[in-house]
């Protein structure tokens, strides 16, 4: 009987090792490759097996005849999950950087422990390749200057990412008010051009567009301002009060 560590179905430690028996000496009779996995291998306890990580083979020196009483055979299963969770947190982060609660709520959902959840993400931190602060830096640059977004929808986002308050303004400091005006006139004038109409309507539309973007009342009417003055809003009302 092989006992998988099937941590999709969130099994305890105790019902892994439950066909083990307590008080003797549990020695390895065979180790052979796991089929379908580069990292795991299947360790032989005469009739009974246990699938675990060769990182933890090589830790715990499970090689055969060695041999072991199932309260370290306890810990060898703690250690290969939270193996299993680090090694899952660097996949999850092969495509992007994450957040501190993007990675948790990944791994809770490959049904991982608190206990181990917080281990990880302490190690990740560790190592620097989770890191908040330099996240929603990089995030509020690019999403105000690449993405054409206002503070308002990046404080938004940041927040739903799980980012702190006091991270989320200090990121956003980084960024200049001119930045965002910046970014908030080339949209503006894009927006402009594609709307058929009244100069009113078309000042109307720009500035709701603006306002969804999330930038904040005060840049939208400077931008609505800026186009009348180009020459782009001729005969339209001063009046941007319906922006605030």
């Amino acid at each position: 009987m092989t006992i998988q560590l099937d941590y999709e179905a969130g099994e305890p430690e105790d019902d892994v090792l439950s066909q083990f028996p307590d008080n003797e000496l549990l020695t390895i009779t065979r180790v052979e490759r796991q089929q379908r996995s580069d990292h795991r291998y299947i360790l032989h306890f005469g009739m009974i097996s246990l699938s675990i990580h060769e990182d933890i083979m090589i830790k715990y020196r499970m090689i055969s005849g060695n041999a072991f009483t199932k309260e370290d055979l306890r810990q060898i299963v703690l250690a290969d999950e939270r193996q299993r969770a680090y090694v899952e947190g660097l996949r999850y982060l092969e495509r992007k950087p994450r957040t501190g609660m993007e990675m948790a709520r990944r791994l809770r959902q490959k049904e991982i422990g608190e206990a181990i959840v917080g281990e990880v993400l302490e190690r990740l931190r560790r190592e620097r390749l989770i890191d908040d602060t330099q996240y929603a830096k990089q995030w509020a640059e690019q999403r105000i200057t690449g993405h054409r977004k206002g503070r308002l929808w990046v404080r938004h986002e940041l927040r739903g990412k799980g980012v702190d308050k006091s991270v989320i303004e200090g990121a956003l400091e980084g960024i200049s008010p001119e930045q965002e005006r910046q970014s908030a006139l080339e949209l503006g004038r894009k927006k402009w051009s594609a709307i058929r109409g009244e100069a009113s309507d078309k000042r109307r539309k720009t500035g709701a567009y603006l306002m969804r973007r999330g930038f904040s009342g005060e840049i939208v009417r400077s931008v609505l301002q800026s186009l009348r003055q180009d020459g782009d809003m001729d005969g339209a009302e001063d009046g941007f009060c319906e922006f605030d």
